[in-house]
């Protein structure tokens, strides 16, 4: 159905066009006339038409100022403009005004139908454009949840690589490097036992409690809040358009919210908190549950874990309804000068085995010992580069690079510590850090490796049985996704093209040394259909199983 406006000063026009549009579009319009241009945007403001035909000249208002007007409050109306002046001006600002069709008098009826035509088209696009978007929309609306929740889980729970970091924030938009954690707890306003809520809650056993945060039956209100969820996360978005919801784990969200500085300032933490505790008002009057919130520091991306553990410290050591580590023992604060972040980045890198990295800002760090604190802090600058020595070796024992630990094997490292020289100690240090990224590197590549190697091993010697990618997998103890990405990653072919390029080599030695069918070579070779075997046949060498025979 499309409705139709008439706007024409002369009646006789109003009622020809209202004949045309009876027997040429039946009940396919609804339509309506005005006979003078403060009429027709009136009448446009109440009926919304599809289209709109316009006469130029009508008293008062003209028809060409009337649909300026009608743009302003709809503006995907379709006009055709109708007039007995045949004028350039005229033209010019029916033009300018995105009039689809310019039409004059005395009116051809065929050249009207095809004008009305044209813009029910118009129409239709429009309509299944906005219907295309709408359900973009609802699918999108369905699937960021779970986008959101996969962002959440690999910076909170996974060991996250940078790239599926990357590829997270680029589908959720998120430009920031940095952010937090806030941490929210629900359940009933009083635990389950009124001493255990009034003693210290590090003496207290959280099973004592019935929960960690101080709120009681956190399992009963976990289950009762997932029919609340969309709201609850309608809420959080209200204050935060920004954040990154999880899905509710027994009786916590987790929330990160990107945030653009490396570091909160005062005013923002406190506009913060404000916002939060308006948002956990909001609801609990949604949902008839109390809530609590924990908030962990600002973080780089890689550390979020860090900031959800701070967040957790924060609920669970005091009873305020927000809370900050920033504002609490919680969290390590650093001098201001202090190069956290290059801190970080350096023991990132050791831990995911990026040794060019590490080195490179081993060498950072390095530097900024020398130039700020090796002037007056000499000793300092020797303890710390024991201790990261040390903590980046011990990543690499935890991670099995070093392999078996021993207690003696660094004995010389003090005398090396307190003999070098500033500059051969900057070296060194270089040097062990790489070394540790080194072997968690060489350890992981080994592990593929081996792993490579005995599924080869196994496919070389299964490859006459109904073989699958499941069944060497359950061989190597490991899970069909890991198997396939190391093989992958290893041999440059996937599992199936190995297994069909093994199978092929042994069917044409077979082919070229004995006389056998070629039915029996493709059992014999680990396929059960004879012609799609000959298809892999063909497809690989060129020629049939019968004809590669033949010429060898």
């Amino acid at each position: 159905m499309y409705r139709v406006l008439l706007a024409d000063d002369e009646g006789i026009a109003i009622d020809s066009l209202t004949y045309i549009m009876d027997k040429e579009f039946h009940d396919k319009c609804e339509v309506r006339s005005a006979r003078s241009g403060r009429t027709v945007i009136e009448m446009a403001e109440t009926f919304r038409p599809d289209i709109a035909v316009m006469d130029i000249r009508m008293p008062g208002i003209d028809g060409i100022e009337a649909i300026r007007e009608i743009r302003k409050f709809s503006p995907a109306t379709v006009f055709i403009v109708l007039t007995a002046y045949d004028k350039f001006s005229f033209a010019k600002d029916a033009l300018d005004l995105g009039v689809m069709s310019y039409l004059t008098k005395p009116l051809d009826r065929k050249v009207f139908v095809d004008a009305m035509n044209r813009a029910m088209s118009s129409i239709d696009r429009t309509r299944e454009q906005r219907s295309r978007e709408l359900s973009n929309r609802e699918k999108l609306d369905a699937v960021v949840p779970m986008i959101e929740s996969g962002l959440v889980y690999s910076l909170l729970l996974l060991d996250n690589s940078p790239e599926v970091t990357a590829n997270y924030c680029h589908l959720l938009e998120i430009p920031e490097s940095y952010g937090f954690v806030a941490l929210l707890a629900c359940g009933d306003a009083e635990p389950a036992n009124q001493n255990a809520a009034n003693s210290n809650p590090s003496d207290v056993p959280a099973s004592f409690t019935g929960s960690s945060d101080h709120l009681g039956n956190p399992i009963g209100t976990g289950i009762r809040l997932q029919k609340h969820y969309a709201k609850i996360r309608e809420i959080l978005k209200e204050y935060n358009a920004h954040a990154v919801i999880g899905q509710i784990m027994m009786n916590k969200i987790p929330v990160f919210i990107p945030y653009e500085n490396s570091k909160m300032d005062y005013m923002d933490r406190v506009r913060l908190i404000d916002r939060v505790r308006a948002s956990i008002s909001g609801l609990k009057e949604e949902t008839g549950v109390s809530y609590r919130v924990g908030i962990g520091s600002v973080m780089p991306l890689s550390d979020m874990r860090t900031s959800y553990q701070e967040a957790l410290r924060s609920l669970s050591e005091n009873n305020e309804t927000v809370s900050h580590a920033d504002d609490l023992p919680v969290s390590c604060t650093y001098e201001q000068d202090y190069p956290i972040d290059l801190e970080k980045q350096l023991f990132d890198s050791v831990k995911n085995g990026r040794i060019r990295d590490a080195g490179l800002y081993a060498d950072r760090f390095f530097a900024w010992m020398e130039e700020t604190q090796a002037a007056e802090h000499e000793n300092n600058v020797r303890l710390k580069t024991i201790e990261f020595v040390l903590w980046a070796e011990h990543i690499a024992y935890r991670s099995g690079g070093l392999g078996l630990y021993r207690f003696a094997d660094r004995g010389d490292y003090l005398k090396i510590v307190s003999g070098y020289s500033v500059k051969d100690l900057h070296a060194w240090f270089v040097t062990k850090i790489r070394d540790a990224a080194a072997k968690i590197a060489d350890k992981s590549k080994s592990s593929a490796s081996n792993l490579t190697g005995r599924a080869k091993e196994y496919i070389d010697s299964h490859y006459s049985y109904d073989l699958s990618l499941d069944d060497v997998s359950r061989e190597l103890n490991i899970s069909p996704y890991y198997f396939s990405k190391i093989f992958k990653e290893e041999e440059g072919v996937t599992f199936i093209e190995y297994l069909t390029r093994i199978r092929l080599d042994h069917a044409k030695k077979l082919l070229a040394e004995n006389n056998l069918p070629v039915k029996e070579i493709c059992a014999a070779v680990g396929y059960q259909d004879p012609n799609y075997f000959s298809r892999l046949f063909r497809r690989s060498e060129g020629v049939s199983p019968t004809e590669y025979r033949e010429s060898h």
